[in-house]
C-alpha cells in the first residue's frame, strides 16, 4: 500500500490480495478503499433479474454476454466489482485477462443501490465518474427501494442522465438492439 504526500493511504490492486475471503466486497476507486457487506436479498433479486433479461437477449442475438459481479481492473488504483455488466463478444475478446478479469470498460455497467449514504455516494458519484472516465457507454443505477432505474448514456466524454424509469416504463438501450424489458419485471 502506498502513501501520498498528504499521508492519505492509496490502496492498490496488490493490496486486495491481502484481504481475507470473508464474504465482503473490496473495491478500489482512485486509490480509495470501499468495503461492503453482503447485499440485501432485494438487491440481489434486482441484480439477478437484470442479468437474466440481458442473458436471454444475448443468447437470442449472440451479440455479447452478461454476468454478475465481474471484476474490472481499470488501473492499479481502480479495481471494482459492478453488480452486472454486459459486454459485446468483440470487446470481451480484447479486454479479458488470464485471471478472468476485465481490464477495460464493458459497454454497459449496472449498479444496484445498497442503503446508506456512503453506498449511494459511491454508486451515484464516485463510480459514475470512474465509469465515465474509463469509457463505459451506458450506466444503469437501480434503486430497488424506490423501484426505479436511472439510465446514464455517454455524451462526448461523460455519462449523462437521460431517463429515470419507473415501474410502468420499458427499459431499453441503443447498445442492445431489440432489447426491451418492463421495469416492473426487475422488481418482482
Amino acid at each position: 500500500m502506498s502513501q501520498t504526500t498528504s499521508n492519505q493511504v492509496r490502496w492498490t490492486t496488490a493490496d486486495l490480495e491481502l484481504f481475507p475471503d470473508n464474504g465482503k466486497r473490496y473495491e478500489i476507486v482512485d486509490g480509495e478503499l470501499f468495503v461492503t457487506h453482503a447485499p440485501h436479498w432485494e438487491h440481489q433479486e434486482a441484480a439477478d433479474s437484470i442479468c437474466t433479461e440481458l442473458k436471454l437477449w444475448s443468447r437470442q442475438t449472440g451479440l455479447g454476454k452478461a454476468v454478475t459481479a465481474a471484476g474490472i481492473i481499470f488501473t492499479d488504483a481502480d479495481n471494482v466489482i459492478p453488480d452486472v455488466v454486459w459486454i459485446s463478444n468483440e470487446r470481451l475478446a480484447l479486454v479479458i485477462d488470464d485471471a478472468g478479469h476485465l481490464t477495460a470498460a464493458p459497454e454497459l455497467v449496472v449498479e444496484v443501490l445498497s442503503p446508506g449514504e456512503n453506498n449511494e455516494r459511491r454508486d451515484k458519484q464516485v463510480k459514475l465518474k470512474l465509469y465515465a472516465t474509463q469509457g463505459v457507454q451506458e450506466y444503469w443505477i437501480v434503486d430497488w427501494q424506490l423501484q426505479q432505474i436511472q439510465v446514464y448514456r455517454r455524451q462526448q466524454a461523460t455519462l449523462v442522465l437521460v431517463a429515470t424509469l419507473l415501474s410502468n416504463d420499458e427499459l431499453n438501450s441503443p447498445l442492445l438492439p431489440g432489447f426491451t424489458c418492463p421495469v416492473s419485471r426487475i422488481f418482482t
